[in-house]
């Protein structure tokens, strides 16, 4: 990591598409980023419902689960507990230069909408809207109703930007994990960071 190194804050929520956050980690690591991990209780569940992964519920030693599994460097990688309100990231005087919620509920879009701070997910995007930094929702359900509609609209004039799980199909996807990779790399892109996961339009996969 370098002085100029991206620390991106990425928060996974119970929403289904867990593989859209954890292969978001994997690459934001190997892009040399730092990462700020912040894992919901119901996340944790989902991992066991979609991917059959037994997630410790430690913070310590779902740092080190995370750190092994993608070989992130010393330092790379914080995971804090939903709770842990002394994280740098609670703060707007130490915030991340980015934020991610990947997966993101429909429940954590309508809280962060409504500025009500009750765990560290939610009060670090709070953070993120008032200090003018990037927020990147990456909303997991379907349909929307007026009420989803609404709140996605509030985040949107706050600043934050809306990114429904929405893989395209114009490359002609054989796996899902090239509909992840669709994802990611769209995620990537508003983030700034080079990626090469997914063909862009009118190119080539080659």
């Amino acid at each position: 990591m370098t002085a100029t190194t991206p620390t991106i804050a990425l928060a996974i929520t119970g929403a289904s598409g867990a593989q859209y956050g954890l292969r978001l980690l994997e690459q934001l690591l190997a892009a040399d980023c730092r990462v700020y991990l912040m894992v919901s209780k119901p996340a944790q569940v989902v991992f066991g419902l979609e991917l059959d992964l037994d997630i410790p519920s430690r913070t310590a030693d779902m740092q080190r689960w995370f750190t092994e599994r993608y070989g992130a460097k010393e330092g790379q990688l914080s995971v804090f507990s939903s709770e842990q309100w002394t994280a740098p990231i609670a703060s707007g005087s130490n915030a991340a230069d980015a934020m991610v919620v990947c997966p993101c509920t429909a429940a954590t879009a309508a809280a962060v909408a409504q500025g009500l701070s009750r765990s560290l997910i939610e009060r670090a995007a709070d953070v993120m809207l008032k200090e003018r930094r990037q927020l990147l929702i990456v909303l997991r359900e379907t349909p929307l109703s007026t009420i989803h509609l609404e709140n996605l609209l509030r985040l949107s004039n706050a600043g934050a930007t809306i990114m429904p799980a929405t893989p395209g199909f114009y490359n002609k996807p054989q796996s899902v994990d090239e509909l992840i990779d669709f994802m990611v790399a769209r995620i990537m892109d508003h983030l700034g960071i080079a990626n090469r996961l997914s063909p862009r339009w009118g190119q080539s996969g080659d």
